[in-house]
């Protein structure tokens, strides 16, 4: 077959033959009388193979490789292909991703789009500085999608809590955005969502948080309770006394624990405290922060609860429990 009639049957451009040819990766096996190229049926073979391996990625210095070293071994390249295809797609998703987040600003003019992506590129920047200026610009130009995702993996304080700050004045969308990280393997990430749902105003944070209450990992369950306890919200009370147990921000949860005793609570919390102090299986560190706890919580149940550790085998906790008693006045 002469070229014209290849390509036609290929696909391939007369034009990309020659470049091919030019390569070495197909020669032509023949001459017509008049000197053009004559193309076997094994060489439109190899043109189907080099258009296939284009389309998967190779180079055309990796096809020549390929269809000519009998020693090739494709499993390296195959996997090269696949990494260089994933960085392809992680880009090519990440630009998605900034252009949903200019079209969510609505932006009416081009200005209005370039500020947008100088700050979306601020909040990516390697300079904690810089990071720090994006956050705290006007919130009605930073997209709450773009401020979530980078309060969830800033690692320095500041900037984080510039985020947090911004995040909790960005209006409606941050929380549920928040509460993806939840859910996150990462440990720092799962942290950072729910200090920042935390400190989101209003309740749209809340039923996330009261969510959160029954996470696996402690530090989740003990801000939410912190920031649920502060709300004055009861259902912290049993994990704010898992902390003071613990020994984790035990004093911010005693604090916390004062502030809900009020005439419907105070019996309950100190029921809870009294409890795991004679419960058998808590240790003598966490009888005394419990026994301390107690001095926050008004009410006689607290006050018979500390009569009743006078004789303790403790010392130290009989001698706390004695204290607490004067100051108190039962004493």
């Amino acid at each position: 077959m002469l070229i014209g009639e290849v390509a036609r049957r290929s696909g391939v451009s007369a034009r990309m033959l020659r470049h091919y040819e030019s390569l070495g990766l197909v020669r032509p096996s023949g001459r017509t009388g008049s000197g053009y190229r004559e193309y076997s049926g094994e060489d439109v073979r190899r043109i189907f193979h080099i258009e296939s391996l284009r389309a998967v990625g190779l180079s055309l210095r990796e096809i020549g490789r390929a269809l000519d070293d009998p020693g090739f071994t494709p499993s390296a390249l195959v996997d090269d292909l696949i990494l260089r295809t994933r960085e392809r797609i992680a880009a090519e998703t990440e630009l998605l991703t900034r252009l949903q987040r200019v079209r969510a600003a609505d932006p009416a003019a081009w200005e209005d789009v370039l500020q947008v992506l100088a700050l979306l590129r601020a909040l990516g920047s390697t300079s904690a500085g810089t990071r720090q200026r994006a956050a705290l610009a006007s919130v009605d130009e930073v997209p709450v999608e773009a401020l979530a995702q980078a309060a969830l993996g800033e690692g320095d304080p500041y900037v984080a809590g510039a985020l947090r700050w911004a995040l909790s004045r960005s209006g409606g969308g941050g929380a549920a955005l928040l509460a993806e990280g939840l859910s996150s393997p990462v440990a720092a990430v799962r942290e950072r969502a729910v200090r920042s749902l935390a400190e989101m105003p209003g309740g749209e944070a809340a039923p996330l948080l009261r969510d959160a209450l029954a996470s696996p990992d402690a530090v989740v369950r003990g801000r939410a309770a912190l920031a649920l306890g502060a709300q004055g919200e009861a259902a912290a009370i049993p994990v704010l006394v898992d902390m003071i147990v613990a020994g984790r921000n035990d004093t911010d949860a005693a604090d916390v624990l004062s502030s809900l005793a009020d005439d419907a609570a105070a019996d309950r919390i100190a029921s809870l405290l009294a409890g795991r102090i004679g419960d058998g299986t808590t240790g003598p560190p966490a009888r005394g922060r419990l026994t301390q706890a107690l001095a926050g919580i008004p009410g006689p149940k607290a006050s018979r609860a500390l009569t009743g550790l006078l004789g303790d085998a403790d010392p130290a906790v009989a001698l706390t429990a004695a204290y607490l008693l004067r100051l108190r006045g039962d004493g």
